[in-house]
């Protein structure tokens, strides 16, 4: 099944594509490589899930948050790109998680995007070269923020415009 076949499987709503709040875009594309901004858990409300993992939030609530932010981020591909179904494969996420100082469950709570990705491109597409760190706070108090490295599917007009 398809990337947008999948989603309408998951009967999941995607929050409003997030719009930058500082200088900078939320995806740029430079060859058949989409390079998504650091994304928030914004949900379909308009509001953030905020705290630190370990000690505002539990192990599974900095999971849905994460899961969330993969959600924001699937908005925003939609909006930049169009359809999800342009998305090839997950070359590289890079999950921080704002935790209280004695939290190490860093990995399980990025899981909660990377599981997301898996179950719209597949194990084989969704699953890529992956970093989860704690932080100190992060902006806005919020629980998580992501970033990701997509290859995307170039139409053969695409790849002329980028050959000129």
């Amino acid at each position: 099944m398809s990337a947008e076949a999948n989603l309408l499987q998951l009967n999941v709503a995607l929050p409003p594509a997030p719009t930058p709040v500082a200088v900078y875009k939320p995806l740029v594309i430079a060859g058949n490589k989409a390079y998504v901004s650091g994304h928030g858990p914004i949900q379909t409300d308009g509001s953030l899930i905020v705290g630190r993992v370990g000690a505002d939030l539990t192990l599974e609530e900095g999971h849905a948050a994460a899961r969330q932010v993969g959600l924001a981020i699937l908005a925003t591909l939609r909006k930049q790109l169009g359809s999800l179904d342009a998305v090839k494969r997950v070359i590289k996420v890079l999950g921080m998680v704002n935790s209280a100082p004695d939290f190490y469950d860093h990995p399980k709570v990025i899981n909660g995007c990377s599981e997301l990705f898996a179950e719209i491109w597949g194990k084989d597409n969704g699953i890529g070269a992956r970093s989860a760190v704690g932080m100190g706070p992060l902006p806005g108090n919020i629980a998580v923020e992501i970033e990701v490295i997509f290859e995307i599917n170039l139409s053969s007009s695409d790849q002329m415009v980028d050959d000129i």
